[in-house]
């Protein structure tokens, strides 16, 4: 057996159907008959994944770890095998089969064993590697298990795969397909951007909660991290990312825009977490270049698939320039590096105003307006800001008509209840018969003021 074969990990990919979909990491092929893996595996974390055709049909994959071996020790052996009849990918656990394919690795090392990275084009392989280790950073043994279940060095999902709030979504998924689901549940953090501020918050606090998203980010790093650790936040998101570029995966698609959209939506955590977003920006912009290896693209940057990243963004930077320099510095550079690949690569000016209307000239001469809505929040700076401002009793009751506030006894209550039924039975016709009259009243001024 070749002297390579006892220093090098490799993973076994068994009974798969000739021309079959396979891939690992960044690398995708179609196999042949010979095929049986991959050697010389460098340590980390690793996917592997097939489909039973080249088509985008179902793929089945399997995260694992490779470790480092120190000098005596026999190299890692990993092996995967097709189950047609179950159709997934399986791995063996079967000490008599592990010890009989590591006896039998020198017969098809040579033949049957693709290299991880083909030595043609060494420094192209290299950087892939690079990009590998970089898009892994934070992926790790515990959030792997958390989000596929506690497994020993073999955490599968397949395309179908989903987090419960994603299950009803699924462009496609029949009915009959729910049992696929239950087989594997995607455990993500739980992200609710309708929900952002703490239980019983009010007023002051909760409008500060729906700008800025810091106390629901603190929230999940404080309740749900299972080290409590941000970075592993930023984990999840590289998993999702892959999961996207590997499988397709819907549900992952959903949450890694889930994530983007809570990161980018905080401001005062910019400064308390600013390792997490360096690390942020910088992965963002690893996985954009990355965009085009999913079939089809991920979505269209320069199109208005871009839009919800680019109005994202645009407000992270506005939010950024209004929090101290000195604490911001390494995050600003690498926002600034982002900014710049997206505006080399795709156009993007994330300092530039949205426009919101504009004549545009049709094919026969006719010029209409046009209205584009969906980006008032991100104009909300300077003297659009939002103002919270507080309101005395007085003041309320001013603006209501009413008068001041007084303490309600229990007798008080149940009169002012018998005195509501009553005017209710006696004025709803009235009020509504003049709110209709209002409304008419305005459309005609209205049509007034246009004819």
């Amino acid at each position: 057996m070749d002297m390579e074969t006892t220093d090098t990990a490799c993973v076994l990919l068994l009974n798969l159907s000739a021309a079959a979909l396979g891939g690992i990491d960044l690398l995708s092929f179609t196999t042949t008959p010979r095929f049986k893996g991959i050697k010389n595996l460098p340590p980390g974390y690793h996917f592997i994944f097939t489909s039973s055709t080249s088509s985008l049909s179902m793929r089945h994959g399997a995260w694992f770890h490779v470790k480092s071996t120190k000098a005596g020790e026999s190299a890692p052996l990993f092996i995967k095998k097709w189950n047609a009849s179950k159709e997934a990918l399986e791995a063996e656990t079967a000490p008599a089969e592990i010890l009989r394919w590591r006896a039998n690795l020198g017969s098809i090392w040579r033949e049957g064993l693709s290299p991880y990275r083909q030595s043609a084009a060494q420094d192209e392989a290299a950087e892939e590697k690079n990009d590998w280790d970089l898009l892994t950073s934070e992926i790790s043994e515990s959030l792997l298990s958390g989000i596929a279940g506690p497994t020993i060095d073999h955490w599968t999902l397949t395309s179908a795969s989903s987090a419960k709030v994603d299950e009803e979504k699924i462009p496609g998924l029949a009915q009959t397909a729910t049992d696929i689901l239950q087989e594997k549940e995607l455990t993500f953090f739980p992200i609710d951007l309708k929900r952002t501020w703490r239980p019983g918050a009010t007023g002051r606090e909760r409008t500060e909660a729906v700008l800025d998203h810091t106390w629901a980010l603190n929230d999940l790093i404080q309740n749900h991290c299972r080290d409590k650790v941000a970075l592993e936040i930023l984990g999840e998101m590289q998993f999702c990312f892959l999961m996207v570029l590997s499988l397709n995966n819907y549900s992952c698609l959903e949450q890694w825009k889930r994530i983007l959209n809570l990161l980018l939506t905080c401001k005062k955590s910019i400064v308390q977490h600013a390792d997490l977003y360096v690390k942020l920006l910088s992965t963002l912009r690893l996985q954009l270049q990355h965009c085009n290896d999913v079939e089809g693209g991920l979505f269209d940057l320069s199109d208005e698939s871009g839009s919800l990243l680019k109005a994202l963004l645009h407000k992270f930077k506005l939010g950024l320039a209004e929090l101290p320099k000195e604490s911001t510095t390494s995050v600003a550079e690498e926002l600034f590096e982002l900014e710049n690949y997206l505006r080399g690569e795709h156009g993007w000016r994330l300092d530039s105003d949205f426009v919101r209307k504009g004549m545009m000239e049709m094919e026969d001469g006719e010029k209409i307006e046009l209205q584009v809505s969906g980006y008032e929040e991100e104009d909300e700076s300077g003297e659009y800001a939002p103002v919270v401002v507080d309101l005395s009793p007085e003041d309320v009751a001013a603006f209501a008509g009413a008068t001041p506030f007084r303490k309600i006894t229990i007798h008080d209550q149940e009169h002012q209840e018998v005195e509501d039924s009553d005017d209710e039975s006696d004025t709803s016709g009235g009020v509504g018969n003049c709110e209709l009259e209002l409304e008419q009243d305005a459309e005609v001024d209205d049509l007034d003021m246009r004819y």
